[in-house]
Formats: C-alpha cells, sequence, structure tokens
C-alpha cells in the first residue's frame, strides 16, 4: 500500500443522554462516510462515562461499528479511570483493572500495533502508567517488543494523553499533573523511544488542537469532536474547537489535515453539565 489515509477522532463522550453530542459524532461520521478513509482511530474519552455506565460504553461502541470503515480505539480516562499522579489530588475515578477489561470486552484491544505504507503504527493505553496495576508492566513489556521490530522504519504513536506540553522535562503542577503522561512513567516512554524513528505522536484529552514538533518529532493533539472546555475552566493552550484529524501517510513522509465537519457545532462544557444538572 502506497498510501494509507487514517481518521483521528477523539473525547467524543459519548452516552444516551446528550443529543448534542450524538449530533456531533453524527456529523463526522457523515463526513467519515463520504471520505472512507482506511481506518478510523478514537484517541479515547469514547464514552462519556464508562466506570458509573457500561452502557456509555456500549452505546459508543454501537454508534462506531455504524461507521462504513474499521475501527481501532484506545482508553480515555472517562473510560476507564485516571491514573495517579506525583503530585496534585488523587484522581477520581482511579483507572481499575476491572474497567480497563469492561473497555477491553466492549471496543477490543486497548494497546495495538500494525504496519501500512512503510511505518509502524503502535496505540497505547495511558491511563494505566504510574498506576502500578499489573497491566502497566505488561504493556511496557509488550511496547518493547514492538520497538525492536521497528527496524528503522517510521513510527506513529496513538494515545489518550499528550506525553508532555512543550518539553519532556516539562515540570509538573498540580492544576495539571493529570493533563499529560505522569511522571516517572513519562520518562521511561520517552527512554524506549530515544532510538526509534519516531515521526509523530497523536493524542486528545485536552480539548484542544495543537500542532508542533519538537526535535524531529510532530505532536498532534486532536480536539474533541463533542465539546469544548470555556476559558474560565481550563487554560488556553491552542485552539478551542471541535473537529478531527486527517493523515495520509506514504513510505517517509505523512501529510496532516485538521479538519471541521459540516454543522459541527462547537457546544460548551456548560450545556453539558447543565445536562447533567451541575450547572
Amino acid at each position: 500500500m502506497s498510501e494509507f489515509r487514517l481518521t483521528q477522532i477523539s473525547d467524543s463522550h459519548l452516552g444516551r443522554r446528550f443529543p448534542g453530542l450524538i449530533a456531533n459524532f453524527e456529523t463526522v461520521s457523515d463526513h467519515i462516510d463520504a471520505d472512507r478513509p482506511d481506518l478510523v482511530i478514537n484517541t479515547g474519552d469514547v464514552s462519556f462515562d464508562g466506570p458509573t455506565s457500561r452502557d456509555d460504553v456500549a452505546f459508543a461502541k454501537s454508534l462506531h461499528d455504524a461507521l462504513p470503515v474499521a475501527c481501532r480505539y484506545l482508553p480515555g480516562n472517562h473510560d476507564i479511570g485516571d491514573n495517579p499522579t506525583a503530585i496534585g489530588p488523587a484522581p477520581k475515578p482511579p483507572v481499575s483493572e476491572a474497567h480497563r477489561r469492561q473497555f477491553c470486552d466492549i471496543m477490543g484491544e486497548d494497546h495495538w500495533s500494525f504496519e501500512a505504507a512503510g511505518w509502524c503504527f503502535i496505540g497505547l493505553n495511558s491511563l494505566v502508567m504510574n498506576s502500578k496495576l499489573g497491566f502497566e508492566a505488561e504493556q511496557f513489556d509488550w511496547l518493547s517488543r514492538e520497538i525492536a521490530r521497528t527496524n528503522g522504519r517510521p513510527v506513529a504513536l496513538f494515545l489518550h494523553k499528550p506525553v508532555f506540553l512543550n518539553l519532556p522535562d516539562d515540570p509538573e503542577a498540580p492544576e495539571t499533573s493529570i493533563r499529560y503522561v505522569p511522571q516517572p512513567a513519562r520518562a521511561r516512554l520517552i527512554e524506549m523511544f530515544a532510538h526509534v524513528d519516531l515521526r509523530l505522536i497523536a493524542s486528545g484529552h485536552v480539548h484542544q488542537r495543537r500542532d508542533f514538533t519538537h526535535r524531529h518529532t510532530r505532536h498532534v493533539w486532536a480536539p474533541s469532536t463533542g465539546f469544548v472546555i470555556n476559558d474560565s475552566r481550563q487554560d488556553r493552550i491552542a485552539i478551542k474547537e471541535t473537529g478531527f484529524v486527517e493523515y495520509r501517510f506514504q513510505p517517509n513522509s505523512v501529510e496532516v489535515r485538521h479538519m471541521k465537519a459540516a454543522g459541527q457545532r462547537d457546544i460548551d462544557v456548560e450545556e453539558i453539565l447543565a445536562q447533567m444538572g451541575e450547572h
């Protein structure tokens, strides 16, 4: 295959009780139906609240199953719980093996690898990092084996949380510690890829669209397909809008397109909280 077309969606936060989020997902689905990429990857927070509602995960899967192309998934904190961090308050709910297994039972593998157009693609469960769950060590062992098989080919890494804000050794702050892959797992992850041709890291989680290059690695933050978080609730790092990302991989190159579907609304989180009765 000389070209591999991939669409990344993220933070869809799907649940039956949120018609606005469903409508936004359906506008993206219509675009995908017309465009027909080779693969769709949802980089997490597929469901609105997997830890308290198995039905949210099942409903999200049913909407993805209606897409006309194959899909792969990675879990987000709203799917399986959040990472423990070295500083700041403990996240609620914390990531658990039970919720990880629930995600895998419904959505499929929570980590994976494949090859296309001369590239190696690796998807990781970033929520188990720093968790001390048994699967954290299993995944790092698996990743070590996958990295050994790249054989000099360019690598694209997909995960829910960005690895860092601007630099690998950015200091962690209590208010933002849950935003990125936590230390010390972050340092271990970066070291594992140190001698690999890591060209792309694609993530979500922050609900902001961002695209920057550090050294030879391009970092793409996909926005949420569902909603944006206003500046009073979240600091502005990049572009706050709903949307998704399209990639065209060819041997030794990738083209990135930042997209928004026709009719996709920038729903504010306040609208979602009002529906939950928490406004």
